[in-house]
């Protein structure tokens, strides 16, 4: 037997020296990647040996000890969870890799929304011993929405219940995917001591003493070698699928060596159409190095993904970008933070090179940003550099105005890229400053909140004249408020947390809205138009049809009559609640009496809206939650019984080791304060987790309350 092979992780992978200076770095070289699970999974525990094994940092950070490098909000420290998305970049192999940590928590999905748009690859973790679980079927189908490459890495082997088989067929029944086993398991819970890679068909062992850094790679023992060689005949007969030469070879039974097989696996992948697994334990070190292999050899660099299409932002004409630094630059926003009242925004550089000084153009609001700065971030530390280019992620300062979702552009090429799926938020607060000199503050610092994200929205009450909060759910509130306090010393008083209801509407209608307005000694200003209102099927949100701009009505109009439109739906029509699963459509604005101004536009185009869909029969919808309940079997009659007093719907109910799932939907406001009724209903050993589903018509009293006719 020939002796093991020793491998370090600091800077060596397969025998080759690996750090490059970050200005040498080749855009081939680069992997923008996230890691994306189901609360708890080990996301952040993960990324931590990441940023050890390659050298960023020299000390594990845990989360149970509040020490993990990317959870380095107070709030995350606190409570040992993720709620912004965290950016990082290290080193490993001959890559450089672009890393974002994501929350697993429903109420922060906007984080993972915003990273999905903006990354080439992704790493989904799922525990060996839960499965996959609710969050974990949202990210991926977030994933999926934008064809996003993946990897799995089935974490928690080390656990008493794990079993990684059971983890897979979920994947493949759950997820409707194919995931393809690259290792196998030497051992299982306590036992579990190391991986068989099927590849190389060797046995990888991790040093415990000093932290996992020592990787030791050695023969495949004889007592597995039977199971290791079916697995292997297994995966490449799927390696088959994409290569026609391994198709070949696997027919006439020659021998394939590991290299093809990998070559042909990362076709699989970078198509969307296998998913390469890995197995281990992060928390105990075992699996990390490996799973880093894995994200150069099967994730795409920014080369090797389809041309992302923008589209010219008065003609409408689309153009597909080229990944190349001496392109005209083009950026999208992802994230923008405030840090000491001035605005951090993180771009994607998705052609072009960027520099400080450079003026661009925010095609979207029509105003030019002059950027000062650059930096790559390490979690809540910068790192200047001289230029971002083409398929890097950078944060800037200087943009004034620039919000998620909006492109940056070479003034002489503008375009607009496709922006985010924004969820729609679905509870309420009202608060006020205990101190009143302190609601200037206030307002000044949820609106910096409001720059940071999307899902939160601040409005005030016309009726009471209270500050209004709304976001997706009480947990995201609650962390609003305690930065509130934190951050800019505003203490507020509260109010208890409301359901955010939807309006929609029962039929068409069409409406000719007249605006007119003296102006003292100038011309009046008038406006006309012709709309028509009607119902859309549930989830599709809202869908405002303006026509293209033709003489005399320029593209500025049109915009304007766009925005208008929204802010009308925004507004609602009776109760106050925004419009959902609406139509509006432009059909006529006349120009005969000469061309309106935005002014006149914008007021005839707001009213009309709010006016045409009073008369559409309005109706109220409430948000339906999904909910996973785990509790042990002898709880379960209590626990269905108070589902069916909430008007919930049992869905699916299974074993999952000792403890009984409830797969099951409710609506949202049934559910606050749920959490200490169903610990008390299970003795302290219930659990949940709830995700937003859509929008279902609300009950008569719902409806009646509001002055609404029942449907």
């Amino acid at each position: 037997m020939r002796p093991p092979t020793l491998r370090f992780c600091h800077g060596v992978r397969r025998g080759r020296t690996t750090i490059q200076p970050l200005d040498l770095d080749p855009i081939a070289s680069i992997r923008n990647f996230g890691i994306v699970s189901h609360i708890d999974a080990g996301k952040t525990t993960v990324s931590e040996r990441i940023l050890f094994y390659s050298g960023e940092t020299h000390k594990m950070g845990e989360v149970h000890d509040g020490l993990a490098v990317m959870d380095w909000m107070p709030q995350e420290q606190e409570r040992g969870i993720t709620i912004t998305a965290s950016t990082t970049t290290c080193h490993w192999s001959d890559c450089r890799l672009n890393l974002i940590d994501t929350p697993g928590h429903i109420d922060f999905t906007i984080e993972v929304e915003r990273s999905m748009r903006v990354l080439d690859g992704a790493i989904a973790i799922f525990s060996a011993v839960e499965g996959v679980q609710p969050q974990s079927e949202l990210v991926w189908r977030q994933a999926d929405r934008y064809r996003v490459p993946r990897i799995c890495f089935i974490n928690k082997i080390d656990r008493i219940g794990a079993d990684y088989q059971q983890a897979l067929q979920q994947v493949v029944e759950r997820l409707q995917a194919r995931p393809v086993l690259l290792q196998l398991p030497v051992g299982v819970e306590t036992s579990f001591a190391g991986v068989i890679d099927l590849l190389a068909e060797e046995l990888v062992s991790f040093e415990e003493s000093d932290l996992g850094r020592t990787v030791r790679r050695s023969p495949v023992p004889e007592e597995l070698k039977p199971e290791v060689q079916e697995a292997r005949l297994r995966l490449t007969e799927v390696a088959a699928d994409f290569d026609d030469e391994v198709m070949a070879d696997f027919l006439e039974g020659r021998a394939i060596p590991a290299e093809r097989l990998r070559a042909a696996l990362r076709r699989g992948t970078l198509s969307c159409a296998i998913f390469p697994v890995f197995l281990g334990s992060a928390l105990r070190n075992k699996g990390i190095q490996p799973l880093m292999d894995a994200v150069c050899d099967f994730l795409p660099s920014p080369l090797e993904l389809p041309g992302l299409v923008g589209r010219h932002p008065e003609t409408g004409t689309g153009q597909t970008l080229t990944c190349d630094p001496a392109a005209p630059l083009q950026a999208l926003a992802f994230k923008v933070m405030a840090e000491e009242g001035r605005r951090l925004t993180y771009l994607r550089v998705y052609s072009g090179t960027l520099k400080p000084g450079a003026a661009l153009l925010n095609s979207a609001r029509r105003t030019t940003e002059r950027i000062k700065h650059i930096f790559h971030i390490h979690a809540h530390k910068r790192e200047e550099i001289p230029e971002g280019r083409a398929g890097d992620i950078v944060a800037v300062t200087g943009c004034q105005v620039t919000l998620t979702g909006d492109t940056l552009s070479d003034p002489a090429q503008p375009l607009v890229l496709e922006g985010l799926e924004v969820p729609e938020p679905v509870v309420s607060l009202a608060v006020e400053a205990k101190a009143a000199h302190d609601r200037e503050n206030l307002l000044s610092s949820l609106e910096k909140f409001g720059w940071e994200d999307p899902t939160f929205k601040v409005h005030e009450d016309p009726e009471t004249g209270q500050t209004i909060l709304t976001g997706m759910g009480e947990l995201h509130l609650e962390i609003i408020l305690d930065r509130l306090s934190r951050e800019y010393g505003v203490q507020v008083k509260t109010g208890r947390p409301r359901v955010v209801y939807r309006e929609t509407l029962r039929h068409q209608v069409e409406r000719r809205e007249v605006f007119h307005r003296e102006a003292g000694d100038r011309r009046p200003e008038n406006a006309e138009l012709l709309l028509r209102v009607g119902p859309l099927p549930r989830g599709k949100g809202v869908r405002i049809q303006v026509p293209p701009p033709l003489a005399p009505l320029t593209s500025e109009l049109m915009s304007a009559v766009r925005r208008s439109l929204q802010q009308g739906c925004e507004a609602g029509c009776r109760t106050g609640y925004p419009l959902t699963d609406v139509k509006v459509d432009v059909l006529e604005i006349p120009v005969e009496g000469g061309v309106p101004s935005e002014t006149a536009l914008w007021g005839a185009a707001q009213r009309g809206v709010i006016l045409a869909a009073r008369e559409a029969g309005p109706f109220l919808l409430e948000p339906i939650m999904s909910l996973e309940l785990e509790l042990p079997a002898e709880h379960l009659g209590k626990v269905l019984g108070s589902l069916q007093q909430k008007h919930g719907r049992v869905e699916g109910m299974e074993e999952r080791g000792a403890v009984q799932v409830v797969r099951a939907t409710v609506p949202l406001a049934e559910m606050f304060g749920y959490m200490t009724e169903l610990r008390s209903a299970t003795k302290g050993r219930g659990s949940y987790t709830m995700e937003f589903k859509g929008f279902e018509v609300a009950p008569a009293e719902v409806q009646e309350r509001h002055g609404l006719l029942p449907c």
